[in-house]
């Protein structure tokens, strides 16, 4: 048994995935817009392009995403309570990271140097997903 993390980012899905191509090197493993569904009462109206299954990969690991909820004005893609954490594997591959996950973001916490690690620090991307980012 796995468990993958879904992320729901209310129409945004293949800007986050993008963005993460960029700035994490994630591959992506599939990628299925609402208009290919094979059940097309299943479509909500003006989402057609939007995105309805991906799954993408980052360093093995694999998460999925949607637009599911594309028509509802009241969706709001709003992450809390949880953090993704990436273990760069030297101080300059740390600060490229944090620096394009900071992008239009938050920096919740600076990188820097601490007692468990050469390079340690916590942001939030602009899709609200919180990341803390350190150095093996």
């Amino acid at each position: 048994m796995s468990v993958v993390t879904t992320l729901n980012f209310g129409g945004r899905t293949e800007e986050a995935v993008e963005h993460y191509r960029a700035v994490l090197d994630a591959e992506v493993v599939m990628l299925m817009r609402f208009r290919e569904c094979p059940n097309p009462s299943r479509i909500p109206a003006g989402c057609e392009e939007k995105i309805f299954h991906a799954t993408f990969r980052i360093d093995g690991t694999d998460l999925m995403a949607s637009d599911v909820g594309c028509d509802d004005p009241d969706q709001v893609s709003h992450f809390d309570g949880f953090a993704f954490a990436i273990r760069a594997t030297s101080v300059q591959d740390a600060e490229q990271k944090f620096a394009g996950l900071a992008s239009g973001g938050e920096v919740l916490m600076p990188l820097e140097e601490t007692f468990f690690t050469r390079r340690y620090g916590m942001v939030q991307d602009r899709f609200g997903v919180k990341w803390k980012v350190t150095v093996e």
